[in-house]
This record gives structure tokens, sequence and C-alpha cells, in this order.
């Protein structure tokens, strides 16, 4: 058994997976397919199920209920040891003892290999730290144990590697100095890649596929470009990125494209891109797709009026601005510093106009605020 799992390869599979700790379903009927070679993200706010998900795949956790396989290996019940599945974790898990190059050395020595030096070495080369070869941990920052970590697990070529949180330890300007350096690497060595991670940031720089997992399910699944264009509920439209959403009634069909009244203005929305399940409806525009135009100025598409701006924050590549509409709510908008538009001021009274194409539909007895009380910079919690 040892050998056939340690040899998997292909495609990682979960069907009907579901985790129980006594009444509490942290991961509730998951079925997912991960294709090989691929750099995947579950993404989610803490105690969504997707650290419970990761450990299930390493087989640290086993589930309640369904199978795992990769390729045509089921490895549900096979140890973590007999996987050829490697993780890296947000601490790094670095042999303090040891030099950086027994430490990539290590699993190679644990499996029998004797010469290793060639394949530390192109490990060592493709996370641009040779020269760190003799030194201890302790003597590297943490981006350099990072990447030292990384390569540790990818000099075992196993067929999956696991990525839990693994930038959360470094500072901003190299988190996304490191994502980049993560996406190139994955590229080049051909693993799949799974990557649990509560960044949204991270997970549309760095994925092909992200999961947006919520109570233990996956809300939605897709490329970031489709995720974040046509989110199919408030809590994908929240969580990833900010959302204007607008409660509306929708009225009429034109073309492929549906009317909709929102507190008696009109605006269309391309059919493609709703939904609704009825004739009520959000109607979701994300900040930076609105503009904003002086009353007095002609615009095209979808236009809302009445609106009056109540705040402005200068933020270097664009200014926000919260325009207070006359039905009470404050609508964002983020508008590119280009120098094609004069400033606007508090007070002074707007429009807000969009391409309709832009608009995304969602059903009307949604929770609009789903997803927004979840800080994406939050630590995230042990699941």
């Amino acid at each position: 058994m040892a050998d056939v799992a340690s040899s998997a390869r292909g495609d990682l599979k979960l069907l009907n997976i579901t985790k129980t700790y006594g009444d509490f379903n942290a991961v509730n009927d998951l079925t997912l397919t991960i294709p090989e070679g691929s750099f995947f993200a579950l993404l989610g706010p803490s105690g969504c199920g997707k650290t419970t998900t990761l450990r299930m795949i390493a087989g640290l956790e086993e589930p309640t209920h369904g199978t795992i396989s990769l390729g045509s290996t089921e490895i549900t019940h096979t140890k973590p040891y007999q996987r050829p599945i490697n993780t890296v974790f947000q601490n790094y898990a670095l042999f303090p003892h040891l030099t950086i190059f027994e430490n990539i050395a290590f699993g190679l020595r644990r499996r029998g290999i004797k010469d290793v030096d060639d394949q530390v070495n192109k490990a060592l080369a493709l996370v641009e730290l040779p020269h760190l070869a003799q030194r201890k941990p302790t003597q590297l920052s943490g981006g350099q144990q990072q990447r030292i970590a990384l390569a540790r697990a990818i000099v075992n070529r196993p067929a999956l590697l696991l990525l839990d949180e693994p930038l959360g330890a470094l500072d901003l300007k190299l988190r996304r100095q490191m994502q980049i350096e993560l996406k190139w690497i994955q590229k080049e060595v051909g693993l799949t890649f799974v990557h649990v991670t509560h960044d949204q940031e991270e997970a549309m720089t760095m994925a092909d596929t992200i999961a947006v997992m919520n109570e233990g399910e996956i809300e939605q699944m897709g490329s970031p470009a489709e995720l974040y264009d046509n989110p199919k509920t408030a809590f994908v439209a929240n969580f990833l990125g900010q959302s204007n959403l607008i409660k509306g009634t929708i009225t009429g069909n034109d073309g492929d494209k549906l009317v909709a009244d929102v507190f008696g203005q009109k605006i269309s929305l391309p059919k493609n891109r709703s939904h609704a399940v009825d004739n009520s409806i959000y109607a979701g525009i994300r900040p930076e797709k609105f503009r904003i135009s002086r009353v007095e100025t002609s615009v095209s598409g979808n236009i809302l009026t009445g609106g009056k701006i109540e705040d402005v924050s200068y933020i270097g590549v664009s200014t926000q601005y919260q325009v207070a509409m006359p039905w009470g709510q404050e609508l964002m908008v983020f508008e590119q510093n280009d120098d094609g538009v004069a400033p606007f001021n508090v007070g002074e009274s707007v429009n807000i106009s969009w391409e309709p194409i832009f608009t995304f539909g969602l059903r009307g007895d949604e929770d609009a605020e789903a997803g927004t009380e979840v800080n994406p910079d939050e630590e995230p919690d042990s699941e």
C-alpha cells in the first residue's frame, strides 16, 4: 500500500468529504477536483474549514465521511508519510541545528538517497539562495527561511505541495514579492500546489483556480477573474474585493439584458451575469467601475442621479469617494488618479454612471452584508 500511495500521481479528487467534531460540521459534503499541475487556492475567513480540508489532504485528519484520491489511487486512510505530499507551514519548521544544505537534504537522505548534492543544489538555485547553503536557519531572514522551507519540500518532488498560510509571517512588501516568486516556482517545477489562505490578494495573485469557502462549504469556484467579475453570492462579492450592492426589482427584458428599477431609477445588466431567482435583485458594481460626473455633464450607460460626495480619500493610485444617494445608501467609488478628471470635493452634487456590462445581479433575498464583517487581514485561528 505504501509503495502504491507514495508513487501516486494525477488529479486530486475529494468526494463527498465531511469532517465533524461532535455537533460541529467543519467541512460539509465537499466534492472537488484539483487538476494535476495547477495552482489551486482555498480561500476563506477563519473557521470556514479550509485548514481542516488541507489537513485531511495531508493525512493529519481523517474524514468522517467521503474519499480522497490522487489519480486512480485512494489515499483516504493512508498515513501522512506514505503520501506523495509535502506541506509548507507558516512557521517554516526548519531544523535549527542543521545547515541549510542539510535541511533540504533531510527528506532525500531519509529515503535512502546517498548522492544528494545535485538535487539539493538545484533546489537552492531554484529559490535563488545557493550562497546560503552552509548557514543555519537562525542566520536567515524570514523571507529566506520561507524559501528554504519551499526548497526542502520541492526537492522530494511530491505529487502535491500543500501551502498553509505560507506567507503570513512576512511583512507586506516581502509577501507581495514572494507571491510572484511562488507562482514562478510552481510553473517551473510543474507540481500541483494547494494553497490555503485568508488573504484574497494572495489567492488572486497566485492561483489559477480559487475555491471560496464559507462555513464548511465551497461558495463558488473559478478563476480569479470569474470570481471577481461575476460573483454568484453576496459573500463572494464582499469577501473578494469590495462591492456596491443596490437593492432593486427586475422590471423587464431588453434583448440579452435585464432592466431593473433601483429606487425609481432604471438600469440594465447582462442576463448571463444575473443570479437572481425572481424579480428581487441586488445590482452589484465594483467601486472602480463607477464614474463620477458633475450634474450638468452628459454621460452614457447606467446612470444614478442625486448623489452627494460625503468623503474623499486620496490613496496615491486612486481617490476613493463615498457618495450618499437619495435613498440613504452610501456608494463607494474608486477613481484612477490619471489627471483626466479634476477631483471632486465633499458636499458636491454628482451623478454616478457605469457601463451596463459591469453589473452583476445577486438574489434579492440575500444578506447584502455577508462577507463584509470578515477582516481578510486578521490572524487566522486554528480551524
